[in-house]
């Protein structure tokens, strides 16, 4: 093979090696080895053929074996038990994060990590983290789920920083998916699973094949197709459980449901392909599609107190009419045309211990009484509603290029990719409550989109210099992005004649506009948001001495909308002896805001302070913003504005070869300053009184609804531009908030053992130590969401791993362990849980039944382990800790067969 078609292939790596520290020996088939059997990686130099024991920075390697003989098929579930660093959990009720989950490494935010293909840049997913459990909060970064496993022929994680080689985003590291590029043989799989507690079954089928185009190119093909059933670890809520003993049986058990979500029609497909022309032109291309159907459950909404839909006015307990001085009741709408006055405000709560609506004025509300012109949601709903919330996710992309080896030794790439994330989003189950009885129960509230475009040209020769050698590398990249928001139907984002206050007859009333859980996108608030960047570069690598490599990189990088911004970074490796090795670097780096995190409007539902409220974003430019600006630069100390993240990393590691066991550990230490995050809530009608005040206009309503009203009629506001924003209780915004740094330790082991005369076994033991300190904020990040950013991401992580091959027969055993961690219980600090550490058990026998067959079965948490039992279970029903570092299913088995040919 000549040295031009290595390139093309990005690397020849071998395949089924779990984590490849510096000098770790791996499987040989299939493989193209330096001369000391070490792995040849691409990520974080620019050399052809630099292997992982040469690095001046870690560089884990996950192989494709070790990804497709585990229980999952998702890939960031395959990681966590991969990576010790890499975080990712179950979100059960997490708005749009349910269907593109948010993913950590080394303790930092999801877009702090650079994500490529093949050596190019991902593109982002069209889902921001609203609801990001503190630490993803706001982020909004690539989708890896729409990878299949099948495709991967390695990953290759650097655990550095690392902007002034890749650019924006790579703080916490860079993960570099290397494709399939085999011309030829292939495999097929089908897999079935479920929990140990019967539910949660859910498939997978799988292929991959190789086929050749001439004599000197290849196109790989790789597809996966699953779905999974929902899961449930929830209990009654207490207040569901109220009602139902109350009399109450149109309430659900359980009324609300945390677990996975339902997965639906969920495919996956890429391929890989290369062509040398010459030995001076080498073509390529690869691309992916992937669409999923994700279904997951909401809130409860309680009949009896949901605010805008069923929690009326305090009335007179006989009468239902207003009473300041009377009993709660049960919000009533009045659907006269020509008259006011006709129904009452409520129906007394004064039946089943003031649970259940007053019999007698139920039945005149919902029959013929008050001449037929009354309505209420118990009519619809009488035991309350839970919302569903689904999303259909796209995802494709395309990429090609040409590059090759010219005048001697200079080696050329010119790249374009595109890529694309779409999510639309429905929800079902659900009203627009100002619509009274003409409401929809299924609404389409809209969806994001997000586009990416990228040109790379990178030139890169070697010079000898003595004995040794220098390389430069240098280059050019053009990257633009699109956000753009879809509006919604009309009746996702409509303000009905119920709404409080409407134009239309009778106002006032006080029901919710929108479809409740997720309001819709409406026309003034969709539209699209872009954002481009232009960079250069150059990298130089030294051997000038055996036992030392020097490493340099600098880049100059110039945003639209966010200034330049010059990085750089310096990094050794000294060789001691054969066997040990020390090494080191020092970086900065920085992270420009997305154009979705710089646009985007939402407004979602959280549960606060034991209710359910609604919860806004707004950008800082956009109507609602200038408002929201003026009102959080009163507040002493809160930071106005958006902006890069910047960081400064250091690490310094030591490698050494003990015998067969091969020992890496790594300190690292980042200092993120101007961290970009979704601010804390801050009070919208506070904000809107402010702008009444400094705007002179004289307003009487004390709610979010009637100060819009007021200020639309005095002309200080386009009315238009707040729809869907009526019945807001608080709202956030995207700046730059606060400052972290993170340090810790990584330790990895590994060692090939002779146990049998004729099987081999490996041995691998990996563990993660990281530490994340907030050390300055502004006044709107509370001390709750302060120690999420510290503590809810576990400290200490890491895995045992055992293979063993035998003839016919394979095996896997891995113990995981997860340290403690804390939770803020549906993001309240009032609701702590300090959750304990865990030990998870993992394992997998497969046996080449006949040539090329092999069947296998598995555990996944075999000894059916599950996190802190939740302290504050009947609060909302969650029987377990959410944010548990290994999800809460408990454990799950398999079934696989697998043809390779």
């Amino acid at each position: 093979m000549k040295l031009g078609y290595k390139a093309l292939l990005l690397s020849a790596v071998p395949l089924g090696t779990l984590v490849t520290p510096l000098a770790t020996p791996v499987l040989a088939q299939d493989a193209e080895m330096v001369e000391d059997d070490r792995t040849i990686i691409v990520t974080g130099t620019r050399r052809a053929e630099r292997s992982s024991a040469d690095t001046v920075a870690p560089v884990d390697v996950v192989g494709g074996e070790e990804l497709t003989n585990q229980a999952d098929s998702d890939l960031g579930n395959l990681l966590r038990v991969s990576v010790p660093s890499y975080n990712v959990n179950t979100q059960p009720i997490s708005d749009a994060a349910t269907f593109i989950r948010p993913a950590n490494l080394r303790g930092l935010s999801p877009d702090n990590t650079l994500v490529l293909v093949n050596g190019k840049r991902q593109h982002r997913g069209a889902v921001i983290a609203f609801l990001g459990g503190g630490i993803s909060d706001g982020a909004q970064s690539p989708d890896i789920s729409v990878i299949p496993a099948v495709a991967i022929k390695q990953v290759e994680v650097l655990r550095d920083g690392a902007s002034s080689q890749y650019g924006s985003d790579a703080i916490a590291g860079v993960m570099n998916f290397i494709l399939k590029d085999s011309p030829d043989g292939g495999t097929v799989s089908a897999r079935w699973g479920s929990t140990y507690a019967g539910d949660g079954d859910n498939y997978t089928l799988a292929a991959n094949f190789g086929v050749p185009i001439g004599d000197s190119g290849f196109a790989n093909f790789s597809a996966e197709f699953g779905e999974a059933d929902d899961t449930s670890r929830s209990v009654q809520r207490d207040d569901a459980a109220a009602l139902i003993a109350a009399g109450n049986t149109a309430v659900n058990d359980p009324a609300q449901i945390w677990g996975q979500p339902i997965l639906s029609d969920d495919f996956k497909g890429f391929v890989n392909m290369g062509y040398e022309v010459s030995d001076a032109i080498e073509l390529y291309a690869f691309g992916n599609y992937a669409s999923r159907n994700v279904d997951g459950g909401f809130f409860f909404r309680n009949p009896t107190n949901r605010g805008g839909v069923y929690e009326g006015p305090l009335v007179d307990p006989l009468t239902g009419a207003a009473d300041p001085d009377g009993v709660p009741s049960v919000r009533v709408g009045d659907l006269s045309v020509d008259s006011a006055g006709d129904c009452p405000a409520g129906i007394p709560l004064t039946a089943g211990g003031g649970l259940l609506p007053d019999p007698t004025i139920l039945a005149q509300v919902t029959g013929d009484g008050f001449d037929g012109n009354c309505f209420s949601f118990v009519e619809l709903f009488p035991g309350g509603f839970t919302p569903r919330f689904v999303g259909d996710i796209t995802d494709f992309s395309i990429a090609g290029g040409v590059r090759g080896e010219v005048f001697g030794g200079l080696t050329y790439d010119l790249s374009y990719r595109h890529g694309q994330s779409e999510s639309d989003f429905f929800i079902r189950n659900t009203i627009n409550a100002s619509l009274g009885p003409n409401t929809p129960t299924e609404f389409n509230p809209g969806g994001y989109i997000q586009t990416e475009n990228i040109v790379n040209f990178d030139l890169g020769y070697e010079f000898l210099v003595g004995t040794g050698s220098v390389f430069v590398a240098a280059g050019a990249e053009y990257r633009d992005e699109e956000f753009t928001i879809k509006a919604g139907d009309r009746a996702s984002y409509e303000l009905g004649p119920l709404a409080a206050p409407s134009s239309a007859y009778p106002t006032g009333q006080g029901f919710s506009s929108s479809s409740n859980g997720f309001g819709g996108f409406s026309p003034n608030n969709a539209g699209s948001s872009k954002e481009d960047s232009t960079a250069v570069y150059v990298d130089v690598e030294a051997d000038l001495i055996e036992a030392l490599t020097l490493q340099g990189a600098v880049r100059f990088e110039d945003t639209k909308s966010f200034g330049s911004t010059t990085t750089w970074k310096l990094g050794g490796l000294f060789r001691v002896t054969d066997n040990l090795r020390v090494r080191g670097t020092y970086s900065t780096g920085f992270h420009a805001p997305s154009a979705g995190q710089a646009n985007v409007t939402n407004v979602t539902t959280a549960f606060v302070g034991g209710v359910l409220r609604d919860e806004g974003t707004f950008p800082l430019l956009s109507p609602a913003g200038v408002i929201a600006a003026d009102f959080v630069e009163s507040i002493d100390g809160f930071r106005p504005t958006l902006g890069p993240e910047k960081s400064d990393s250091i690490t310094f590691g030591v490698a050494a070869d003990v015998g067969p066991v091969s020992i890496t550990i790594d300190y690292f230490n980042i200092k993120l300053k101007d961290r970009i995050s979704r601010s804390s809530q801050i009070d919208f009608t506070a904000a809107l009184e402010l702008f009444a005040q400094n705007a002179g206009v004289p307003v009487t309503s004390t709610d979010t609804a009637g100060l819009i009203a007021e200020l639309a009629a005095a002309g200080a506001i386009n009315r238009e531009d707040f729809t869907g924003f009526e019945d807001l209780a608080s709202f956030a915004v995207f700046n730059n908030a606060f400052d972290t740094r993170t340090q810790g330790i990584d330790f990895v082991a590994n060692s090939d053992l002779e146990l049998t005369d004729s099987g081999s076994t490996n041995v691998t033991l990996a563990i993660n130590y990281t530490k994340t300190s907030v050390t300055n904020a502004d006044a709107t990040i509370s001390d709750t969401r302060i120690r999420q950013l510290e503590e809810n991401i576990p400290n200490w992580k890491g895995f045992l791993n055992v293979t063993h091959q035998e003839g016919p027969l394979r095996g896997l055993l891995r113990a995981n362990y997860f340290g403690s961690f804390y939770e803020a219980h549906l993001d309240s600090g009032d609701l702590p849980i300090d959750a304990g550490a865990r030990l998870t058990i993992d394992a997998e026998l497969g046996y080449e039944v006949i040539e090329g067959l092999e069947l296998a079965v598995g555990a996944q948490n075999l000894l059916d382990t599950y996190p802190t039992r939740n302290p504050w279970a009947g609060v909302a029903g969650a029987e377990y800790t959410l944010t548990s570092p290994f999800g809460f299913n408990g454990g799950s088995y398999y079934l696989r067969a697998r043809f390779s040919w």
